[in-house]
């Protein structure tokens, strides 16, 4: 069926060509705009398409890097404590000297 404007313009086409050529040549331009809707919709979904891999692609890189973040996060809590081990082994060491040296020191000034 028809709409308004497209029987203006066959009625052109009929007037200036037989009424199969006018016709004709609606159909072609109704093949073309339907070619052309198409063809725009099968890119709207690519597009939609590259955009959900795209996303996803992200968000499987921020799960990643956060994943990396917690082991980051772990190995500097278990660094730290080696590092506060280290320090409390090494202030015993150094007040123990300090101390033994100053015993030392005492008893040789008696």
């Amino acid at each position: 069926m028809m709409n308004v404007l497209e029987l203006k313009v066959y009625d052109i086409f009929k007037s200036r060509f037989s009424e199969q050529e006018a016709a004709m040549v609606i159909e072609y331009f109704e093949t073309k705009a339907k070619e052309k809707t198409e063809e725009k919709t099968e890119i709207f979904k690519n597009l939609q398409t590259k955009d959900l891999e795209n996303l996803r692609k992200e968000i499987n890189t921020v799960f990643a890097t956060k994943e990396d973040s917690y082991k980051l996060k772990s190995d500097l809590l278990e660094k730290i404590e080696t590092s506060k081990t280290d320090i409390i082994k090494w202030m015993f060491a150094f007040w123990v000297g300090t101390i033994g040296i100053a015993i030392v020191f005492y008893l040789l000034r008696k």
